[in-house]
């Protein structure tokens, strides 16, 4: 707990930006959601991802889901509704839409906030822009941070191929997450991707729909390869 009693979450907004914004701090960002009162608090990285300047507006519930974009916004309350009936993490990717009208691509990632009795009170995250691409200048950290890129490249495009499905992103935004994690953790990146595919059968699996879904998409597929 710190002196105002709030329950102490690491962050990592310094190393999330450098390795994620290639350079750009707003890049990525965290964030605490306490569920009791619903009470938000942003870093200014988040801030400014909104078009705000640090310590010039208070977040709340109501000015998050006005900048989501319209067509996001009914998603985002359900999950935010949800993350607070169920004491479970607030997680989501959705559009943002800046206070000059830009749209921002992000992607949320929370984790569950606990007192010192260990009760669920929040949660905590980050929230990540997948709007920028990786900067050219970053091929050297991708270089030191993938040795072997050749021989883990099986493993690594099957943990992307998993964080496009889960989170319908593309492959590069994949990568990026990727890329993240492997740093703010200071692990490999294959064996990070290797250990997401080792544990991939803990995650429950897609509701019968889904699944009959993808059924019909394999079977019909060949119908639609165009002609060469």
């Amino acid at each position: 707990m710190n002196e105002s009693g709030d329950p102490i979450v690491d962050t990592a907004e310094g190393t999330v930006a450098r390795v994620v914004g290639a350079g750009t701090p707003q890049t990525a960002g965290s964030f605490r959601f306490w569920f009791g009162d619903q009470r938000w608090e942003w870093s200014d990285e988040v801030a400014a991802m909104h078009g705000y300047a640090p310590d010039t507006v208070t977040p709340t519930t109501e000015l998050l889901l006005a900048h989501k974009h319209p067509e996001d916004r009914e998603h985002v309350a359900e999950a935010i509704e949800k993350s607070v009936r169920n004491a479970e993490p607030f997680c989501s990717r959705h559009r943002i839409i800046d206070t000059a009208g830009s749209v921002h691509h992000v992607i949320v990632l929370g984790d569950t906030m606990t007192d010192k009795d260990g009760t669920v009170v929040g949660t905590a995250g980050y929230y990540i822009d997948l709007t920028a691409t990786i900067a050219e200048e970053r091929q050297d950290l991708l270089d030191d941070t993938l040795p072997k890129l050749v021989e883990s490249r099986a493993l690594i495009e099957q943990a992307k191929g998993v964080l496009m499905r889960i989170y319908r992103i593309n492959a590069e935004q994949a990568f990026h997450v990727l890329q993240w994690r492997s740093q703010e953790t200071n692990i490999k990146l294959r064996d990070l991707a290797a250990q997401i595919i080792a544990e991939m059968d803990q995650v429950p699996p897609a509701p019968p729909q889904v699944q009959t879904a993808f059924d019909h998409l394999l079977l019909t597929v060949h119908e639609r390869v165009p002609k060469r």
